[in-house]
């Protein structure tokens, strides 16, 4: 009866620590910074529309079917059923990656329980995780864009078909073709480039059994077609939609430059060198060594797997014309994986060790250890999403952003103003159209066509300039780079 108990307190406490130390750099302080302009900007305009239209197979920007942003509509739509419940805000948009950012790290966690039959290995990964500082971060887990998403569905989509290679337990390999639908349903094709690894592990492990299973040509022909169900019926309905996805997507992103990202073969290497793996980088070949030569057996498999993983990956990612930071971001897990090797086999040395067991009726060393190894990019990551800062270049474009984010929480009233802005304003717009649905009668005009007696907003240095200059007005209010003017007239210009 006491070792149950004791038991029950130890898996209590474990499971608490994980959701604390998890969850405080996923969850905290989501909704400090405004909405992102470009892809969380697009994404927030999307999910503000299909709540709106009710339409969940093709999503909307400005009332038209979007054929820039081409993705299927799952993140979408998660996004709208945050909104229904939390409300129209920037916590709910992110709210779907944050999750999925949780359980990324929860199925670390659930993959070390099942294969080690021990919670810390899991447990380690998942810190080297949520303190890598590309992985928390905005267009990561910290915005309502596709990759926190992408990266739980594809770490899951690997892990299942590991277990299932290692188990030949069917039910893995069903739930490994959800998570392969899944990860198309949320980013399309990018999802797909861990599968070549899965392909050479399979090879190099010599599983050949798998190509006599009769059920993986069923799920894979069921995960096809429900695939192409999809986007033939959006087709159907979107008219033009594949050749969009063709150009966006497909081969035209992989083979050219879309949007002048282009990089060097070396891009994104170095993004985790100097900037997303800053404090983990270094022990990854220590893991990788470490792996491959250790005793274990299963670690040495695990080792095997996710190099295999990382070094496709990024190989593929890296020969793409169009080359954009974030498109590492499905590695990390893999990495930490492969980092959690060397700092899970010295956490066992130290727990093993007979002289340390002697000295101590607990042996607290070990954990000590962990507390060491972690205390540095743990303080770094809380303090980065404590009070979330913007980078001194974002600081004074953002803060018309902030102005309207106050002023839908009432503490400030922009009711019947006109917004001035040059170029795209779908990090704005969707905060008008919170505004509108609460009567503020907030739009968008052209600085050329204002009338005596609009309200102005305008930030832009030049937008100011050119309603300063040819026309006269009233300086209402100045708020850092933002200016509000009451039009009187056209201004006499020699």
């Amino acid at each position: 009866m006491e070792i149950g108990t004791r038991y029950k307190s130890a898996y209590i406490f474990k499971t608490l620590l994980f959701c604390l130390l998890v969850g405080f750099p996923v969850f905290m302080h989501l909704g400090n910074l405004p909405i992102r302009l470009w892809d969380e900007s697009r994404l927030a305009i999307n999910a503000y529309e299909m709540s709106k239209n009710g339409n969940y197979l093709i999503s909307f920007f400005k009332g038209e079917p979007d054929m820039w942003n081409t993705k299927p509509t799952l993140l979408i739509a998660l996004q709208v059923f945050s909104f229904k419940l939390f409300g129209t805000n920037e916590i709910a948009l992110r709210l779907p990656s944050a999750i999925a950012a949780f359980l990324t790290a929860l199925t670390l966690l659930l993959f070390s329980v099942k294969y080690f039959k021990d919670f810390w290995f899991g447990f380690i990964a998942s810190l080297i995780l949520v303190t890598s500082y590309g992985y928390i971060n905005v267009h990561g887990t910290r915005t309502g864009d596709y990759d926190s998403l992408l990266t739980f569905f594809v770490t899951a989509c690997a892990l299942l078909f590991f277990l299932y290679l290692e188990n030949r337990n069917r039910i893995y390999l069903h739930l490994f073709f959800l998570a392969v639908f899944l990860t198309v349903m949320t980013k399309s094709v990018q999802g797909l480039l861990i599968l070549p690894a899965l392909f050479i592990y399979l090879i190099i492990q010599k599983q050949f059994f798998v190509f006599k299973e009769k059920w993986v040509y069923i799920d894979l022909l069921l995960c096809v077609l429900a695939i192409a169900s999809y986007y033939l019926t959006r087709e159907y309905y979107n008219p033009g939609y594949l050749n969009a996805v063709w150009i966006n997507e497909l081969g035209g992103r992989y083979m050219t430059t879309i949007e002048s990202h282009k990089a060097e073969f070396m891009f994104y290497y170095n993004m985790l060198v100097g900037y997303h793996y800053v404090d983990w980088y270094w022990l990854v070949p220590c893991g990788m060594a470490v792996g491959f030569f250790i005793k274990d057996e299963k670690l040495r498999k695990v080792t095997l797997f996710s190099t295999l993983i990382v070094v496709s990956y990024w190989l593929l990612i890296s020969c793409s014309e169009t080359k954009i930071e974030w498109y590492e971001i499905p590695l990390f897990p893999f990495l930490a994986i492969i980092i959690a090797v060397i700092i899970y086999t010295g956490f066992n040395f130290l727990k093993s060790s007979s002289d340390l067991t002697k000295l101590f009726s607990f042996n607290v060393i070990p954990y000590i250890f962990l507390f060491t190894v972690f205390l540095s990019p743990y303080e770094k990551i809380i303090d980065k999403i404590y009070f979330p800062k913007e980078y001194d270049w974002d600081k004074e474009f953002y803060q018309l952003s902030y102005f309207l984010k106050d002023a839908v929480n009432s503490k400030r009233s922009v009711k019947d103003y006109y917004l001035c802005y040059y170029g795209n304003n779908s990090h704005l717009l969707f905060y008008v159209n919170i505004l509108n649905d609460a009567n503020q009668n907030i739009y968008f005009k052209n600085w050329n066509n204002l009338q005596s007696g609009d309200k102005i907003i305008a930030s832009q240095p030049h937008v100011r300039s050119f309603i300063e200059t040819y026309y006269s007005y009233e300086l209402i209010g100045e708020v850092g780079n933002i200016k509000l003017y009451n039009i009187s007239g056209k201004a006499l210009v020699n």
